[in-house]
């Protein structure tokens, strides 16, 4: 197994083919985060008979041209699918393989590309849909920790710092604090001219609208603990193509099993494994029609099938403090902390908790909180984040959902925060500690409150909020009948 590494359409790539026999089928993984980390993957690729190949995207690495995030990827790939498909090696079935960014990659080669240059079949894990998904949240708000991580890390430039903005907030803790945030790149000492485009872009969900004309295989594969969740979720209800997988876990962006509370053994799984052998079948057209899939099961080793949803159940909320709070972008909630202040000062956030759970209580599906609330200010964020206390007094967060509202100031109005996706058994003595605050910084950036853009605010008010806490309701997704576990591997594989 050869690695030899060859000029495609001008870009960097690394193919190693197997040792003996052939024409085969191909693996093609294109990436901004440089080709040479994939070595390991392509070689696991070629010992179960594909031909595998990594592929630098332009401007990156070791592939000239311009680097501009999220274009020329279809285009880019269509070129290299033909190149693949006239070598001799190839049989022609061609599997675009990616996570993250790659996985963006390989959607578009599906979506976007001309016929001739589709793939046979795709594996999408963590994607990462477009630049529209990836800087804001559905409710607009922007996912500043994120992306200014990713663009200090990347953006801009051939190579990778992926320790740039620790680094840079090593030297300036309150880098980030800073206004505008436009004017980031300054402060990094870095050129980064798409920094300030990032954030004009706002229309989400093309990819995802596309993927109903979907014509080949899908397997999706994301983490409850991604910010990608509902996106590959999203992705994987809406594909067209003749089957589509969907492998969610207790996982993160990395896809790996803990460490964390809610993570168990039977969560590890050898993905490698089951790409190949998923990837067989989407070629032969041996996998059953439809869409499947697993879910783990959080807090338990169980793995569900994805139609199993829970019923929506309201839980019942005490106020502990901060039904009148101030919600002060100078001084705002952490997203990095899940102590409470206890310095008896005016309140930042509203709190509520349940009564300790009298039994296990197994959540699956789509969370939410609705209420009442008041702003003093034109524009509002609210943020409401749910934290798990176990019986030992140890806080987890759960889940966080965000919302940004333009209402008269002084006029109660009825809001919906979206929490995502939950899966997890949560263990009996286990209280839950609602969180209503008008920001979570740093990982999204604060409101302004003057009505002015968050990214080019100069100017700070703080916002008066009052919180009806009779009409808080939290409602989770609870299953009243637990459904009978499946094999996630079986269930992928069928």
């Amino acid at each position: 197994m050869t690695l030899v590494t060859v000029v495609v359409e001008g870009l960097a790539t690394d193919a190693r083919l197997p040792d003996e026999g052939g024409p085969f089928p191909a693996v093609l993984i294109r990436t901004p985060y440089d080709r040479r980390r994939h070595h390991a993957e392509l070689r696991g690729w070629a010992r179960r008979g594909f031909a595998a190949l990594a592929q630098d995207v332009r401007g990156r690495h070791a592939s000239p041209g311009e680097w501009h995030p999220y274009e020329n990827e279809a285009a880019d790939g269509a070129a290299t699918v033909r190149w693949i498909r006239q070598q001799p090696w190839s049989d022609g079935r061609l599997v675009a393989v990616g996570a993250s960014y790659a996985a963006h990659c390989a959607l578009v080669l599906a979506l976007d590309a001309p016929e001739d240059s589709r793939p046979d079949a795709v594996i999408a894990a963590v994607p990462a849909l477009g630049i529209a998904e990836t800087a804001r949240e559905p409710s607009g708000a922007e996912r500043l920790l994120a992306r200014a991580g990713w663009w200090a890390a990347h953006g801009d430039r051939h190579d990778s710092d992926e320790d740039a903005l620790a680094k840079a907030l090593a030297a300036e803790p309150d880098l980030l604090a800073h206004l505008p945030l436009s004017d980031l790149p300054r402060r990094l000492g870095r050129n980064l001219p798409s920094w300030p485009g990032l954030w004009r872009h706002r229309e989400r969900g093309r990819l995802c609208s596309r993927a109903e004309r979907a014509g080949v295989p899908l397997l999706a594969v994301g983490g409850h603990h991604d910010h990608f969740t509902e996106d590959t979720v999203t992705l994987w209800r809406g594909w067209g193509g003749p089957s589509a997988r969907l492998l969610m876990g207790p996982w993160g962006h990395r896809l790996v099993a803990g460490p964390g509370p809610d993570a168990w053994p039977a969560h590890r799984l050898g993905l490698g494994e089951l790409y190949t052998r998923w990837a067989r079948l989407a070629l032969t057209g041996d996998l059953e029609p439809g869409h499947r899939g697993s879910v783990g099961l959080g807090g338990s080793p169980l793995w569900l099938p994805v139609g199993a949803e829970g019923e929506p159940r309201t839980q019942r909320l005490r106020l502990l403090d901060g039904a009148t709070f101030t919600a002060d972008p100078e001084h705002p909630v952490s997203s990095e902390e899940l102590t409470i202040p206890a310095d008896g000062g005016t309140p930042d956030r509203c709190l509520l908790v349940t009564p300790p759970l009298p039994r296990p209580l197994d959540v699956l599906g789509t969370a939410e909180v609705a209420l009442s609330a008041t702003a003093d200010t034109p524009s509002a964020d609210w943020v409401a984040r749910l934290v798990a206390i176990s019986p030992a007094g140890e806080a987890e967060r759960l889940a966080v959902g965000t919302v940004r509202r333009e209402d008269p100031p002084g006029q109660a109005a009825e809001i919906t925060v979206a929490l995502g996706r939950l899966a997890r058994r949560l263990p009996a003595g286990t209280r839950l500690r609602l969180e209503i605050a008008g920001h979570h910084f740093p990982a999204h950036a604060r409101n302004p409150h003057t009505g002015d853009d968050p990214v080019t605010a100069t100017r700070l008010l703080a916002s008066r909020r009052e919180v009806d806490p009779g009409t808080v309701a939290l409602r989770l997704p609870v299953l009243r009948t637990r459904p009978a576990p499946t094999d996630p591997v079986q269930e992928i594989l069928r």
